[in-house]
């Protein structure tokens, strides 16, 4: 009666009882199963055999395909961080440095940049801090947030890698 009601002939539906499982399609999709949480969930089908044929286990794309639909597996890609960007300039921060970047000491004029590195399971948020007169490095500050206090860090590294400099001004914008 329900091969009826599926459009299925009967034969197919006892053909498909009397099958036994395949070994090695049990120990594949015991191996995709095992490569997939060991990617944390973002593997899809190409990395997979990738990934199988780097262990020498020859597998088709469209086979693994159907061992993850079978297996509920499903890639997931973790999307970049959404910043808010400002639509108008701050009138109320002055713009000291007017684009004059070319400064005639070192420690006068300090900038700085936020930039954020996948780290494998999130997101890292990298604060770094420029003496514009050698074009060098002088504080850096890693973070899981995007905050005040990884700007601090930078510029605290930096104020004491250049041996917390007298006659300068503490101007943040």
């Amino acid at each position: 009666m329900l091969c009826e009601l599926f459009n299925v002939a009967s034969s197919c539906y006892y053909e498909f009882k009397q099958r036994k499982p395949d070994a090695n399609r049990i120990r594949l999709a015991s191996q995709i199963k095992e490569l997939f949480n060991m990617s944390r969930g973002s593997a899809g089908r190409r990395t997979l055999v990738s990934m199988l044929s780097e262990k020498d286990i020859k597998a088709g794309r469209f086979k693994v395909r159907q061992i993850m639909r079978e297996a509920d597996l499903m890639s997931k890609q973790p999307g970049s961080p959404r910043y808010r960007h400002a639509k108008v300039e701050r009138l109320d921060i002055l713009n000291l440095l007017k684009r004059e970047f070319s400064v005639s000491t070192p420690n006068r004029v300090w900038c700085g940049d936020i930039t954020y590195i996948w780290s494998g399971s999130k997101w890292a948020y990298l604060a770094v801090v420029l003496d514009l007169f050698s074009r060098r490095v002088v504080g850096w500050s890693l973070s899981d947030k995007p905050d005040t206090y990884l700007v601090s860090k930078a510029l605290e590294m930096a104020w004491e890698q250049r041996g917390c400099p007298k006659n300068s001004r503490r101007v943040i914008n």
